[in-house]
């Protein structure tokens, strides 16, 4: 049986819900964030590599949101060049939510022929 508008009720979909969405709901955030989880710090060059259809300008502005978020922390060196990429602790935090979607991908998505 079909509702009418009348009966629709409005969903309340709570703010912090939402504000997580809206991080995790941009694109490349998703996989910046597994690419750290799996191999720890990385050099922007090693994402770059790793996140391949995304491009430069586009990392840096993923990155810095994802570091103002305090996700994502951006070391620096005195003594040398080396610029690297960390999960921070609230990062660290989502491992169990990614591993939830791996395995939510692995039993519903079809992989799709190259």
């Amino acid at each position: 049986m079909a509702h009418t508008q009348a009966e629709v009720k409005p969903v309340h979909i709570c703010e912090k819900f939402t504000a997580t969405f809206d991080i995790l709901g941009r694109k490349w955030n998703g996989l910046i964030i597994e690419v750290l989880l799996t191999e720890g710090s990385c050099r922007f060059k090693d994402l770059a590599q790793a996140v391949t259809k995304c491009s430069d300008r586009v990392l840096v502005e993923r990155l810095k949101e994802l570091e103002a978020e305090g996700i994502v922390e951006r070391r620096t060196y005195a003594d040398s060049s080396l610029i690297e990429y960390v999960l921070t602790a609230r990062g660290q935090s989502m491992r169990e939510m990614m591993e939830a979607i791996h395995n939510w991908s692995d039993e519903w998505q079809v992989a799709k022929e190259a």
